[in-house]
């Protein structure tokens, strides 16, 4: 049963469901920052970053890992004292307190700044690093990782085609992609031989282990913990919902608070990759399903997240754990015992619920638009197995589930730009 598109399908699979250490966007910064300074000799004086207004918006208020602080000076400079250049989204993985304290006395001596680059790319951060008399500028654009241009005093000295660590798609793959419906997604993650797609246990260890640091470290706004609590107190049972809530809430306490463990992300972000993941896997323990159901609704969830948010710019006004959410929706729908029909519905109801969030940044409120994602999943899936669903005739959900994801990618793409600059607007003027 074999088609030509699965060799894609896990190709993309492997491109977009990678280990992320830290939110991705000041992480991008960090790893321009890292391979701009490993081209450079002499101490450092002057670090300037520029950075799409998306990216910026991304970037403001999140932590990053191992320093203790939020935004992209502090990971512009962390990232050229001691950022690993050849390890990708994990570029932070290595840094020391005294990296930290260096990064800070950068800061303090004012030799760090940020600004908005007028730029037409969604994605967009260029670093360049200075020792007074020589610098070096790195561009990542289009995709966290992708380094579009390296330049040594003016000079461009390197335009690979494509990141060191990810293979480019060829022109028979974007084809085939072109054409991926979400029943193909379906039937991909039901029939591609379970040997093939073992890689995606490591979402569950990843996602898992950061759930874990989550409920026993003081992360952000406490969302799984808070849950946790009160299921102790007796105001919450320790029901399926209770329990996909706190551990995938959890999971993004700690990684938007700077946690030092790393998250198997999801089309360039952690959230969207921890929302793909944590609501499937409690699922599957709760149901006690076997390990080849649990690879294969984790398959499901992850690409069918992929295969929507594809069709969306890579930033946007639209919340990205919504849309990682409807890969989680079709997951447990599938670990209920659900059928291809079931779990559209189960999509078309996530899309008739959920598709006003906005992004307004990466920050640690974010938790709580994660478990807002995950327990919106579960309600559709649920939902769904007992034959209700949101219909066609409402709103902008369409009779079948692909123009239902159209519809939602029209409105991120076309109408919720403004809405974005408006966002940005607002958090600038606040910021100062």
């Amino acid at each position: 049963m074999k088609t030509p598109m699965w060799d894609s399908l896990i190709k993309v699979m492997k491109q977009e469901v990678v280990p992320a250490l830290g939110c991705t966007e000041p992480v991008s910064v960090a790893l321009a920052s890292a391979i701009a300074a490993a081209k450079l000799s002499g101490q450092l004086t002057q670090i300037v970053a520029q950075v799409s207004p998306n990216l910026m918006k991304n970037g403001m208020g999140v932590g990053v890992p191992g320093t203790g602080m939020v935004g992209l000076p502090i990971a512009a400079a962390v990232g050229a004292i001691a950022g690993n250049p050849n390890a990708g989204l994990e570029v932070l993985k290595d840094i020391t307190d005294t990296d930290v304290t260096q990064a800070k006395t950068l800061l303090k001596n004012g030799a760090v700044s940020v600004q908005v680059a007028d730029v037409t790319h969604i994605f967009y951060a260029k670093v360049m690093v200075s020792n007074g008399t020589d610098y070096v500028a790195v561009t990542i654009a289009d995709s966290h990782t992708h380094v579009l241009s390296i330049e040594e005093n003016g000079i461009t000295t390197l335009i690979p085609q494509h990141s060191a660590s990810q293979s480019p798609q060829t022109p028979s793959d974007n084809h085939l992609l072109a054409k991926l419906t979400a029943k193909d997604v379906y039937q991909f993650a039901l029939h591609v031989p379970v040997e093939h797609i073992r890689f995606i246990e490591q979402a569950a260890e990843l996602n898992d282990a950061l759930s874990q640091e989550g409920l026993v470290g003081d992360y952000g706004l406490q969302i799984g913990v808070t849950f946790r609590r009160n299921v102790e107190r007796g105001l919450l049972s320790g029901d399926l919902l209770t329990e996909v809530l706190t551990r995938t809430s959890s999971a993004s306490d700690a990684r938007m608070d700077g946690a030092m463990k790393p998250a198997m992300s999801n089309s360039g972000s952690g959230n969207q990759g921890i929302t793909a993941t944590m609501p499937v896997v409690v699922t599957a323990n709760y149901l006690k399903a076997d390990k080849e159901k649990t690879l294969r609704a984790l398959v499901l969830s992850h690409m069918m997240a992929i295969y929507i948010k594809k069709q969306q710019n890579k930033l946007s006004a639209l919340c990205g754990a919504t849309t990682a959410g409807m890969g989680a929706a079709a997951g447990i729908t599938y670990l209920l015992g659900g059928n291809y029909q079931q779990i559209s519905h189960a999509i078309s109801s996530m899309i008739g619920d959920i598709a006003g969030i906005i992004c307004d940044g990466a920050k640690a409120s974010c938790a709580m638009k994660v478990s807002s994602s995950a327990g919106a999943a579960v309600k559709a899936a649920l939902m769904a197995i007992d034959g209700v669903y949101v219909t066609g005739n409402e709103g902008i959900v369409a009779d079948d589930v692909d123009t239902s994801i159209r519809n939602l990618s029209t409105l991120a793409n076309g109408s919720m730009t403004q809405t974005d600059a408006q966002i940005l607007d607002i958090m600038v003027n606040k910021a100062v």
